[in-house]
């Protein structure tokens, strides 16, 4: 499938969901993908300048973990299963990413622990775990 079909269908599944939880009260919220950015070090490995932080918007929906995480090796009973609609953000997401929820149930930072795309590609299946 072409990148650009992809990219459409991507956001047209992005936007029957958002549209469907604003309607009916589905559980997508607005939450925030975080990156620290990259430091750049200089030959002695002191950092010379920090890295930028990246913030980009998002929708998520928190669910229990699914049977294949509990059985990942370092699972904790208190991951949980995050799924991100990649119409929703602006490039890909990957475990070096949080996610910070602003408010509700899940209010806090989560790290990504794992990050799989789904097979249409409608979004990200992550098991996430709350840092704070």
């Amino acid at each position: 499938m072409a990148a650009e079909h992809r990219d459409v269908l991507n956001q047209f599944f992005a936007d029957l969901a958002t549209g469907f939880a604003a309607q009916f009260g589905a559980p997508f919220q607005e939450v925030t993908a975080t990156w620290p950015g990259t430091a750049v070090y200089d030959d002695g490995g002191s950092i010379v300048t920090p890295g930028t932080p990246v913030e980009k918007p998002c929708k998520a929906q928190f669910d229990a973990p699914t049977e294949a995480m509990r059985n990942d090796p370092g699972f904790l009973e208190k991951d949980m299963r995050l799924i991100v609609l990649s119409g929703t953000l602006d490039g890909t997401l990957d475990s070096a990413a949080n996610v910070v929820v602003g408010d509700g149930e899940h209010a806090g930072t989560w790290s990504l622990e794992s990050v799989q795309g789904d097979p249409a590609g409608i979004g990200w299946e992550c098991r996430a775990r709350k840092v704070a």
